[in-house]
């Protein structure tokens, strides 16, 4: 490892990619410390330890949120106005006819998912700390002040992202992802350290919630990288004086295709009442989800509700009558299988099989650190979904070093 890490540092442009990413990094971290004027600490960091939902977001900024710096919303927005976005695109003819417009119809997409990004932060910004009765100084100006030191926050991490993506390596935005769910690891683990050694932290705990994340790192990167290969035969044909076709392929089907999605978008819906909640603190009502959350129908619905987004967004993402037209314009078939409608029902059979696998996946996987909690009474570092994301950035990131690597004739880490 440590021979393919050297060989990777002495090629001049990877070595620059490396090192212009680590640097950008660095300002994004730097920058988490910027605190926002106006907002009572104390308020939030109850707050936080209350409502799951705060902790959540807490988890995946690495302490912004908590420590209500101008990178308190973190890429969140981005990523929320990304999936708006995508979803509107399937839902209105005038976005879909814009996506298939090449570049420029992306580019066009790009910049409205910048101008919500901006709308979103602000709008969440002053929501939560409206919520959390943080507004340390009173009046709506300070609510607007709040606003836009946060959105202004967002937006230049979205910038930082993207100068990445452009000028480093891997994916921009889920780097700062990465950055902030390793930074929240660390800073449990000097808790948990101190704990051990003073005496009010279990070792046993701290050892069975490590040895609980090495297992889910290794199942993650398992399932990451495993893939369903659909062997693929493409006949001969002539077209003017050239011949194509003739050759062997495959179409790559993902064990988990539908990546951390089905995740957030479960969390996301059951933490919505909770959020409407806040604003009744004392409501029957109220009091009632609170026991809900800690009981075992809420692990139930969310499974069920991980399973749902699974099978729903990979029926928007894949589409086998597609891919079967496809393949018979092109005279592509699979041994063993006609063309046509026998096609697309082999492809949403396997797909069928290969979605159920990655939705019990995912929901055996969300339920994890929730009973590591209630066993040892000891908060545990990662959710589910931080996790995967760390993990799948990670493998992602390794891959392009590897491209880099391979096309100077450089062994890669994984080869």
């Amino acid at each position: 490892m440590l021979e393919k890490m050297k060989n990777a540092w002495r090629i001049p442009e990877l070595r620059k990619k490396i090192i212009y990413t680590v640097l950008m990094l660095l300002v994004y971290r730097l920058l988490c410390v910027i605190p926002v004027p106006g907002v009572d600490l104390q308020q939030v960091s109850d707050a936080v330890s209350t409502y799951s939902i705060l902790d959540f977001m807490n988890m995946m900024t690495g302490g912004s949120f908590q420590n209500m710096s101008i990178m308190a919303m973190g890429i969140t927005p981005y990523i929320n106005s990304s999936i708006i976005l995508q979803l509107l695109t399937v839902a209105i003819p005038a976005l879909e006819k814009l996506s298939k417009e090449g570049p420029e119809g992306r580019k066009k997409i790009t910049e409205y998912t910048r101008y919500l990004t901006v709308v979103l932060a602000f709008v969440q910004a002053v929501g939560l700390v409206f919520a959390m009765r943080a507004n340390a100084r009173g009046g709506w100006l300070w609510y607007v002040v709040i606003g836009l030191s946060m959105a202004a926050g967002t937006s230049l991490a979205m910038w930082i992202g993207e100068r990445i993506t452009e000028n480093g390596l891997g994916n921009g935005i889920s780097l700062l992802i990465m950055a902030g769910i390793v930074s929240n690891m660390f800073t449990w683990a000097t808790q948990a350290i101190g704990g051990m050694v003073a005496g009010t932290v279990s070792v046993v705990a701290v050892l069975v919630i490590v040895a609980a994340l090495l297992v889910m790192i290794v199942a993650i990167t398992y399932v990451d990288m495993g893939e369903r290969r659909i062997p693929v035969q493409y006949a001969k044909r002539v077209v003017g004086r050239k011949m194509y076709g003739g050759q062997s392929t495959h179409i790559p089907m993902k064990l988990n295709a539908t990546g951390v999605l089905p995740l957030i978008f479960g969390f996301a819906i059951l933490q919505f009442p909770a959020t409407i909640f806040a604003f009744f603190p004392s409501s029957g009502i109220n009091l009632w989800w609170q026991r809900f959350q800690s009981g075992v129908w809420y692990q139930l619905v969310l499974a069920v509700l991980i399973i749902a987004f699974t099978y729903f967004y990979t029926s928007i993402t894949f589409n086998p009558v597609e891919i079967s037209k496809n393949m018979q314009q092109n005279g592509g078939i699979i041994p063993g299988v006609r063309q046509g409608r026998a096609t697309s029902d082999f492809l949403a059979r396997v797909s069928n099989r290969l979605t159920l696998f990655s939705a019990l996946f995912l929901a055996v996987l969300a339920t994890i650190p929730t009973l590591l909690t209630r066993l040892f009474g000891i908060s545990a570092p990662f959710g589910a979904s931080s996790v995967l994301i760390a993990v799948s950035v990670a493998i992602e990131t390794i891959r392009q070093v590897e491209a880099q690597m391979v096309m100077r004739h450089h062994k890669g880490f994984l080869g």
